[in-house]
């Protein structure tokens, strides 16, 4: 029973690490990507954009795991913003291939840079191998959370 306690309290004191690095890291960037000019849910969208070339408003959604209506949203700001322009495909006219201009490229390759500078920075004094250990003990960890996902997607689907 008091190995039970003290693997819980080394255990709740990893997963606290975890949470607490994804929380500094996501605010350091935000901080950092607040000098391109174009807000989070506006840039995730310009960098998937970027990475799928015309690809249209749906695939984009899909791609990102979120409502067409979420990007329609973000969409307009980026249009309006001129990072990104709409055309019409020529195969089917109630699709648009959404391109990115060349404001949108440099907004782009300056965030390629911020993340290089912080992935730099994050694993500063790190080994290869620490680094490796690291992404298989991440791996395994992300395993077991797919695991959870899947028994929750399982129960809600008997319900």
């Amino acid at each position: 029973m008091g190995n039970y306690k003290a693997n819980t309290i080394n255990n709740k004191k990893i997963i606290h690490q975890l949470i607490t690095f994804a929380v500094k890291h996501k605010r350091i960037m935000q901080n950092y990507l607040d000098e391109t000019g174009v807000y989070q849910s506006q840039h995730r969208l310009l960098m998937e954009i970027s990475r799928n070339p015309n690809a249209s408003q749906k695939d984009i959604a899909r791609i990102m795991d979120v409502s067409a209506a979420t990007v329609a949203v973000s969409l307009k700001k980026l249009e309006k913003g001129r990072y990104v322009k709409r055309q019409p495909d020529e195969g089917d006219n109630r699709l648009n291939k959404i391109t990115i201009t060349e404001k949108g490229n440099s907004v782009v390759e300056k965030s390629k840079r911020i993340f290089e500078a912080a992935d730099r920075k994050v694993f500063e004094g790190f080994t290869e191998e620490e680094k490796s250990a690291l992404l298989v003990l991440l791996k395994k960890l992300n395993a077991n959370l797919a695991g959870m996902e899947d028994e929750i997607k399982t129960r809600r689907g008997r319900d």
